[in-house]
């Protein structure tokens, strides 16, 4: 299962810039004099500063603890009042509706010259996989969610899907422009702008390019007043220069530790944690746990040759997790042996001192060698025949523990 790495604002434009996308002149800042310096450099009447992280909403957020509403995206006047800002931000959690009630820590932030603002729109490019075709998605509803304008004006949202033979179309580009109402030496900014995403898209191997808002200048110019960007890790070997722009700050540490001993981790908000072999059977796993009125804790995907050493790093993994109430193992052995999986079940459930309830559920190749290991272990495991059962009994032992 791939994974996206995603990058900062600042870092996204200047990508973006390299391929032609116009973008308003800004400088990165890790402290308040560095923003004060920054905003001199600028010399522009108006500038904003931006706080930097792998969130979107920041200008609607607020800072935990701050005692004011402002959020992660200001205005300033003078470089004595981007300082002031800076410094309001830096090394405070900024929480937005991406982020969840946790937050994310401030490290950076992002200096740029004010613009003139006639107009917002939105642009992206992603992947449509109802047709596996990259898709270019637009609307006139440019600085708002997407998934809302969506949600209440589905006719606002217009798409562009671009045959792979053919590439983008010039023709494609001016048709969204128009449908965007623009006009004049718009429409041929229009198409340029997209043409530089477009390229960025397929030259960086780009999971999503996204530009929200858009804007339109009081003289007709467009530029990308944010910009978003995110690769798959899988193509990240072919751009090694893309690999240096990951900030593990802004990662989860819990994902960061299962890249390193090759497992695919996703956390979630759920109170069960899972342990499976195989993608298609993890999700099966965490759909039965919601089916059973439980919310799974993680996706964990230990590969279908997991080792010992393996399987121990997942249980470290699942326990490190707050929320976690109880954990299910659902593995079939395949090329994975039951027996072995048993033997790394037990080795971390020690490790680790396990001290919610484990269920697990064994079924293949010495799959009753490794259940016999399982009982005679002096552990308190409880053993599945299916995972039906094993959903059934993870969720009422952790029902069982909540109440007690």
């Amino acid at each position: 299962m791939g994974r996206n790495m995603n990058i900062h604002e600042y870092q996204a434009k200047a990508l973006l810039r390299s391929f032609g996308m116009p973008v308003p002149d800004g400088r990165v800042a890790t402290s308040a004099e560095d923003a004060v310096s920054a905003a001199r450099e600028l010399a522009a009447p108006l500038t904003v500063v931006k706080a930097q992280i792998h969130a979107g909403g920041r200008g609607a957020g607020h800072f935990a603890g701050a005692g004011d509403d402002r959020g992660g995206v200001r205005l300033a006047r003078t470089a004595e009042e981007a300082g002031h800002a800076a410094r309001a931000m830096l090394e405070r959690t900024l929480v937005t509706k991406q982020t969840g009630p946790q937050g994310r820590i401030v490290r950076k932030v992002y200096i740029e010259s004010g613009c003139d603002i006639a107009r917002e729109l939105y642009l992206s490019l992603l992947v449509d996989r109802a047709n596996g075709r990259i898709a270019v998605v637009a609307s006139s509803e440019g600085g708002m969610e997407i998934e809302e304008v969506a949600a209440a004006h589905p006719e606002r949202i217009l798409k562009a899907v671009i045959d792979p033979a053919l590439g983008l179309c010039d023709y494609q580009s001016r048709d969204l422009a128009v449908k965007l109402d623009l006009t004049g030496r718009s429409i041929r900014a229009f198409q340029n702008v997209v043409r530089a995403a477009y390229d960025a898209f397929c030259g960086l191997d780009a999971a999503i390019v996204e530009i929200n808002p858009l804007i339109v200048t009081g003289s007709g110019d467009l530029l990308a007043l944010d910009a978003k960007m995110s690769f798959d890790d899988s193509a990240l070997y072919r751009h090694p220069h893309l690999a240096e722009l990951r900030d593990e700050d802004e990662e989860d540490p819990r994902e960061r530790e299962a890249a390193r001993h090759g497992l695919a981790y996703v956390g979630l908000d759920g109170s069960i944690g899972c342990m499976v072999n195989g993608a298609g059977l993890a999700m099966a796993t965490m759909d039965i746990i919601k089916m059973e009125g439980e919310s799974p804790a993680n996706f964990l995907d230990v590969g279908g040759g997991a080792t010992t050493e393996r399987v121990a790093a997942a249980f470290r993994i699942l326990m490190s997790d707050r929320n976690v109430r109880g954990i299910l193992v659902n593995i079939f052995g395949g090329i994975m042996r039951c027996d072995v999986i048993a033997e790394a079940i037990i080795a971390a459930s020690r490790d680790t001192g396990l001290n919610v309830p484990l269920v697990v559920r064994l079924a293949g190749t010495n799959v009753e060698r490794g259940r016999a290991l399982l009982a005679e272990s002096g552990l308190t495991i409880i053993p599945a025949d299916d995972l039906g059962d094993a959903a059934r009994k993870i969720v009422a032992a952790v029902r069982t523990a909540g109440a007690a």
